[in-house]
C-alpha cells in the first residue's frame, strides 16, 4: 500500500511534465510549507470564477500582445480587487513577468490535483448544463465515493451546450452522461 507522501511524489511527477504543472507545484509547496493551503484554493477558486465570468481577464490571460509590465500592472490589479491570499497574488506576478498567464487555467487545474492527492481525495471534473444544487452534489460525491472508495473532491462547471445530464472526469476515467452525447449516439444509430 503507498503512503501518501508516495502518490503525492507519483502525481507531483506526471505533473511536472508540463509547464503549468512545474508553477503549480512550486505554488503547492510554498503553502503547504507556510500553512496557507486553504487560502490559496480559496483563492484560485476566486480566480477561476473571476476568469470564467469575464472576458477582459481572459483576454488579459491569453493576449500575447499584452506586454509584460503591463500584464503584470493589470493581474495585480485584479489580485487586489478579488482579495487573492499573497502567495497566489505573488504566483500571478511570476506569470506575468514570464509571459505564462495564458497557463493559468492549467495551473489551477494542477495545483487543485495536489492538494486532493495530499489531502487523499481524488478530484472530479464534473460538467452540468445546469448549475447543481448542494443536494445533488452531495447525492453525487456519495455515488463518485461508492464507486471509487475515496471521497471526491468536485470541481463543478456548467456548460449549456450538453443539454442535459453529466459529463464525469476523474483521471483519466470519464462518464458521459450528457444529453448532447446519447443524441448524437441516437443520430449515429439511425444512420446505420
Amino acid at each position: 500500500m503507498k503512503t501518501r507522501y508516495q502518490a503525492r511524489v507519483e502525481n507531483s511527477g506526471g505533473i511536472q511534465a508540463s509547464l503549468a504543472g512545474r508553477y503549480a507545484l512550486a505554488l503547492f509547496e510554498l503553502a503547504r510549507d507556510e500553512k496557507a493551503l486553504d487560502s490559496v484554493d480559496a483563492s484560485l477558486t476566486t480566480l477561476k470564477a473571476a476568469i470564467a465570468d469575464s472576458a477582459d481577464l481572459r483576454t488579459l490571460i491569453q493576449s500575447p500582445l499584452i506586454g509584460r509590465d503591463a500584464a503584470g500592472k493589470a493581474i495585480a490589479a485584479v489580485a487586489a480587487q478579488l482579495q487573492l491570499d499573497m502567495l497566489t497574488t505573488r504566483t500571478l506576478g511570476v506569470l506575468a513577468q514570464n509571459h505564462r498567464l495564458g497557463q493559468l487555467p492549467a495551473v489551477i487545474r494542477a495545483f487543485r490535483t495536489l492538494l486532493s492527492a495530499h489531502k487523499g481525495e481524488t478530484r472530479a471534473e464534473v460538467t452540468s448544463a445546469f448549475p447543481l444544487t448542494k443536494t445533488q452534489q452531495t447525492a453525487l460525491a456519495k455515488q463518485l465515493k461508492a464507486r471509487t472508495g475515496r471521497d471526491p473532491a468536485l470541481d463543478l462547471t456548467v456548460d449549456p451546450a450538453i443539454m442535459g445530464g453529466l459529463i464525469v472526469k476523474m483521471g483519466s476515467q470519464m462518464i458521459d452522461g450528457s444529453l448532447r452525447t446519447r443524441l448524437n449516439r441516437l443520430a449515429q444509430a439511425m444512420k446505420g
